[in-house]
């Protein structure tokens, strides 16, 4: 066989590979065996890459912190011995906001004299040597514009298109500065959706309910005391909706790149706006003013790449990418992810530099930078380099924000990958449990062709690097993080989330002790890598897209999406058929696959069929599907506000046609019907036989 060995293990709650590999001259031939998975320990590197090297200082987008992550990515990427193939450094020149270091930010409550009565903290409270790092950024709403308005305050709950439109039946709300919650709507929505009410100023909090379970106080509830957000913790964040370099759309941020004028970008907070903790959002009253000194900057920002080259299928590549930045040291956030896959390539740059392997299909890591400001560095990536044809899938990242359970979301064809490599992985703690096992417990789902299993989501929205690979380009994409247990917990995310106080120590003493969890991820995303890099045959299942589409399409049906439309002919049939047809065609290719002997057939047709699963998700993209949503492109994974598990475009233009009753949004939800029948017909081509 060419895979005759692989061994994963973990270096310091990470993973170590040792592989004996025996390559023919045609390693097409022999690749189809599945790699042994052995199991060795030691616990020192990643506590050590973390705290050492990067998260020993804040490194948001383009700071000094940032440029050492960078020459440390190169440095290990480079090594001698433990290196790629070859590292680089790629440069973008990028719109990014930033608060005045010499004007902070302020938010104020006055008399009507405009005598000061209270100022809300200007920086978090520190605890410990990291928050006083004069590099700690104050907390601020990354594009929201300067300005200083004063006005009544009044609360607007979650900042939703309702939650205004509600206020507005009672209060006259010209005038006025919103206090909102964070959760329920996106950070930008939340000021976009007050301005047309006359709202001259938002300020966000996070609420301790929403985030804490109710707790407090940091004399003895939340950090340094537990993982909970201390009161003074604020959440900060880029307040734009779309994603990448926004004077640049669809072109790579290049020096001599074509930019659009500032006052035509969309999408940011039209009014100032400024997230406080909720500390101070349970002190302000009456009238409050922002001083806000917010400015845009064109600035330079480095991803760093690196490539180990395929040896059999040197143009097919598997992309694995984490984000390098943070808004302050960044322990979780993004720097677990980065020590582990800093791990994974020591471990396969020290094979490959020894001559014991090298993968069938190139590995690209990508370290992207300025992620944080709205997924910039991978989003340049993209639109600079060709991948449409010839990229296989995009490993996204890695995150551990807690110690109980593997959650994962992916294409649905990509299910199978990461099931079966949670399988051979065992759980924090045991000798016994797999990963599999201890995962179903936290979140399954019944599928109709396997029963219980556990649930990998969707890929929905864009909510980190996947966005621009799954909905612009249509590439296969996956995440895999370690999660907590969300039935102990109401918090939406760990609650040190983009706070002063996500660091090592953080880390160490609440999300990770031991870092056996770091552990767990590393050895299963790098069980997936190189099933995905050195198999055959690609590990994808396009019936369990089918089984998708029957999902989203029975959901449809139950919401009568497809069967009230005033039109003279019945609509709902050619998209049950064109389901139908995907499922058809999903059935006789996986019979190909079973009834063929593909590691003595001809390399042609086992990379022809590993086309077809490569390029299924790319079958879905329609430009014209979502012309006023930046980036979509793909029809079954944009996001909907319909908020249901079904087709995006359709439940949201069907949503808005009855309650409207409008004939212009009833020909809108027939266009989106259309679309989605056609991309349904397209995909199921694309897995059938050349014409």
């Amino acid at each position: 066989t060419m895979l005759k060995k692989v061994l994963l293990g973990s270096l310091g709650a990470v993973l170590v590979l040792t592989a004996g590999i025996l390559l023919g001259h045609f390693g097409i031939q022999r690749g189809s065996t599945t790699p042994d998975w052995h199991l060795s320990h030691d616990r020192s590197l990643v506590p050590m890459c973390l705290s050492r090297e990067l998260t020993k200082v804040p490194h948001m987008a383009t700071s000094p912190g940032d440029e050492k992550t960078v020459q440390y990515m190169l440095k290990r990427w480079q090594d001698p011995d433990t290196g790629l193939d070859q590292a680089w450094r790629e440069e973008y020149k990028v719109y990014l906001s930033f608060p005045d270091p010499n004007t902070p930010n302020k938010v104020t409550v006055g008399d009507p004299s405009d005598a000061v009565l209270y100022t809300a903290r200007e920086k978090e409270k520190a605890y410990s040597s990291d928050q006083e790092d004069p590099e700690v950024v104050q907390p601020y709403a990354a594009y929201a514009p300067a300005g200083h308005p004063k006005g009544r305050l009044v609360y607007a709950n979650q900042g939703k298109p309702s939650d205004y439109f509600l206020l507005n039946q009672t209060l006259d709300l010209t005038g006025t500065i919103a206090i909102t919650r964070y959760g329920g709507e996106g950070r930008a929505g939340k000021a976009i959706n007050a301005a047309p009410y006359g709202v001259i100023g938002v300020l966000v909090y996070t609420d301790p309910w929403d985030i804490n379970d109710g707790k407090m106080s940091d004399n003895n509830e939340t950090y340094p005391y537990s993982w909970y957000m201390p009161p003074s913790g604020v959440e900060r964040g880029s307040f734009n909706t779309h994603y990448g370099d926004m004077l640049t759309p669809y072109l790579a941020a290049k020096d001599d790149t074509y930019r659009i004028p500032e006052k035509n970008i969309t999408g940011i907070p039209p009014i100032p706006t400024q997230p406080i903790g909720f500390e101070d959002a349970y002190a302000l009253i009456c009238d409050v003013k922002l001083d806000i000194y917010n400015r845009e900057e064109l600035k330079n920002s480095a991803n760093v790449m690196g490539v180990i080259r395929g040896s059999v299928e040197p143009d097919r590549y598997v992309i694995y990418g984490n984000h390098r930045d943070s808004w302050v040291h960044g322990a979780i956030d993004p720097s677990s992810g980065t020590s582990v896959m800093l791990e994974v390539t020591r471990v396969l740059g020290r094979m490959v530099k020894q001559g014991k392997w090298r993968p069938r299909r190139s590995i690209i890591f990508g370290s992207w930078g300025a992620e944080e400001f709205g997924l910039i560095g991978s989003t340049e990536y993209t639109e600079v380099n060709n991948l449409n044809q010839s990229n296989v899938i995009y490993k996204i990242p890695v995150y551990i924000i807690s110690n109980a359970t593997l959650r994962a979301s992916g294409s649905p064809s990509a299910q199978s990958v990461i099931l079966k490599a949670s399988k051979q992985v065992k759980t924090p703690g045991s000798d016994s449990t797999s990963v599999y096992d201890n995962w179903i417990r936290y979140f399954n789902r019944t599928s109709p062709a396997y029963g219980v299993i556990p649930n990998v989501g969707f890929l929905t929205g864009a909510g980190s690097d996947y966005a621009a690979f799954i909905h612009f380009l249509g590439i296969t994409s996956m995440d895999i993080s370690y999660t907590y247990d969300r039935t102990k917990t109401r918090a939406r995310i760990y609650p040190a989330y983009h706070t002063a106080y996500d660091t090592f120590d953080y880390a160490s003493k609440f999300i990770d002790p031991g870092f056996t969890s770091h552990q767990t991820v590393a050895r299963t995303a790098g069980n997936v890598l190189m099933r995905l890099a050195d198999s055959l045959l690609l590990p994808f299942n396009c019936s369990d897209y089918a089984e998708t589409l029957e999902g989203y399409l029975n959901k449809a049906m139950e919401l009568n999406t497809v069967l009230e439309y005033p039109v003279p002919a019945p609509i709902s049939e050619p998209l049950q058929n064109a389901v139908r047809n995907f499922r058809s065609a999903a059935t006789r290719l996986d019979q190909l696959v079973r009834d063929s002997d593909l590691a003595n057939e001809t390399p042609l047709k086992v990379r022809r069929i590993n086309d077809q699963l490569m390029l299924l998700d790319r079958a879905f993209l329609d430009p014209g599907a979502f012309p006023d949503r930046y980036g979509f492109r793909h029809v079954i994974w944009a996001s909907s506000k319909a908020g249901q598990a079904t087709f995006p475009g359709l439940a949201d233009a069907y949503t808005r046609a009855r309650s409207t009753g409008l004939d212009s949004d009833w020909k809108e939800a027939h266009r989106q019907l259309s679309i989605l029948i056609q991309a349904i017909q397209g995909a199921a081509h694309t897995l059938g036989d050349a014409i």
